[in-house]
This record gives structure tokens, sequence and C-alpha cells, in this order.
């Protein structure tokens, strides 16, 4: 028996469940709405090519139209202008897409406080806790609740005040930890009002000026443990492009 193998048996056996962490992609899905004069990324949408019809008698297509920053989806280093000379989307190595995971569970704190913030205090906590620490090349993956909260723009969006990490942790983790990016439930990376921080947006501008990645809109969160976890994100290889929707799996293993 191989490795795949047993990991195919595993998987067909429920020994390993495969959780889906990624957001239903429909008109409904919440987007990030800039202040003017920034330009406005689009709503998901589909536009009927055809469906069992004169169009085409047995067949149902359609054409999507939609940015590349909605709904669940992977943040490449190009997409902030510190990573502007590091990699497109279309250039993320394989073997990245694939990568340990841990989660650390702040979801109490993100709802008596919709500003919480991550700080690095937190983290080395949490290291206590879990000796084996941050995964090398792997993901820190921040539950907060947030995708209780669905596809209502109002709910979700909050007026602007969604938890996130703060500038000094965002920049240790960029360049003090060896992992390869971090996911949050969130619409982005950054907090609601990360655009007053300084520098604004840090979890852009230091993580991806890093070369690292960032995954939003993740869910289900929940179901998966504290560490252990093995992540698989799937984003488009878009030629240039500054990030994709995503599926984003996880790995679990279960008793």
């Amino acid at each position: 028996m191989t490795l795949l193998t047993d990991l195919a048996a595993a998987i067909a056996s429920g020994g390993v469940e495969v959780v889906d962490l990624t957001a239903p992609l429909s008109s409904r899905t919440p987007i990030l709405t800039l202040p003017e004069p920034f330009g406005q990324t689009n709503r998901f949408a589909l536009s009927q090519i055809s469906r069992y019809d004169a169009a085409g008698p047995a067949w149902y297509w359609n054409n999507i139209s939609t940015g590349e920053h909605t709904g669940t989806h992977f943040d490449a280093p190009i997409h902030w202008v510190t990573g502007q000379d590091k990699a497109d989307v279309s250039q993320v190595p394989p073997r990245q897409l694939v990568a340990p995971a841990v989660v650390l569970d702040f979801s109490a704190q993100a709802k008596s406080d919709p500003d919480f913030l991550l700080e690095i205090e937190h983290v080395l906590a949490w290291q206590e806790d879990y000796p084996s620490g941050l995964p090398k090349g792997g993901w820190l993956l921040l539950r907060t609740g947030w995708d209780a909260r669905g596809d209502d723009d109002a709910a979700y969006l909050n007026g602007g005040h969604t938890p996130g990490i703060s500038v000094a942790c965002a920049k240790w983790l960029a360049e003090e930890t060896s992992l390869l990016g971090v996911g949050v439930e969130t619409v982005g990376t950054d907090a609601g009002t990360a655009h007053s921080f300084d520098p604004p947006f840090p979890c852009h501008s230091y993580l991806l000026g890093a070369g690292k990645y960032g995954l939003t809109q993740l869910q289900n969160l929940a179901a998966l443990p504290p560490t252990g976890a093995v992540l698989i994100a799937s984003p488009l290889p878009i030629v240039g492009g500054s990030g994709s929707p995503a599926r984003v799996l996880a790995l679990v293993e279960r008793a």
C-alpha cells in the first residue's frame, strides 16, 4: 500500500473527512465596496447561453462575470503594491496549493467585539497550548464566527466593523514566521477598519509583500481541529491575475 492509496482508502471510508471551506458563489455573495473615486469589483453573475433549447438543444451552459476577489478567493502577492514584482495567481507553485493548516479560534472575542484584532501575544499564547506551533509552509486560519452571517450584505459587512489582524501581528507573521499565508472568514484578510491603520491594510501590505498568500470568506472552520488539517486551495490559474475565486477544501483525520 502506498501513501496515496492509503489516503484514498481513508477518504472513502470516512477516516479522513473532506470539509468544504468554500462559500457558495452567487449574485448574493457579499462584495467589498470601496469609497469613491476608487474602482469597484463586480458581483458574480451568470448569463445563460443555452438550456436544452434552440440555442443548444442537448446542453445547458452559462457565461460568468465576476471580479477576481469575489466570494471565497485567493490573494496572490501581485494583488498589492508591495508585491507587484512577485507572483500572479497563475505562477503560484502547485505544491503550495496543498499545505498544513492550523485554526486559531477567536469567535467568542469577535462576537463581543466586531473590531477584534489578533495580536502577537494571542498567537504566542495559542502556541503554548499547541507546542507544535505554526506549520512551516502552512496556513494560519483565523476563526471569528463570521461565516454564520451568510450572504446578508448588511450583517456580513457590518458597516465596516469586522475582525482582523493588527499591524504588529501582520508584520510579525509576514517576517518572523515560515507561514505560507493566512485565511479568514471575512470579506478580506484585513480588518474592516484597516484603512485607518499605519500602514493601511497591513495583511495585504506585509504578507503579500513577503510573497505570501491570503484566503478570504472561508466557511466551516468550526469543523476543523486546531492542528492537523491539510488545506487544498484551488484558484484558477489566471495569467496576470491578482487573485481568483477558489474552491478551498480541508482534509481532516477522524477517529
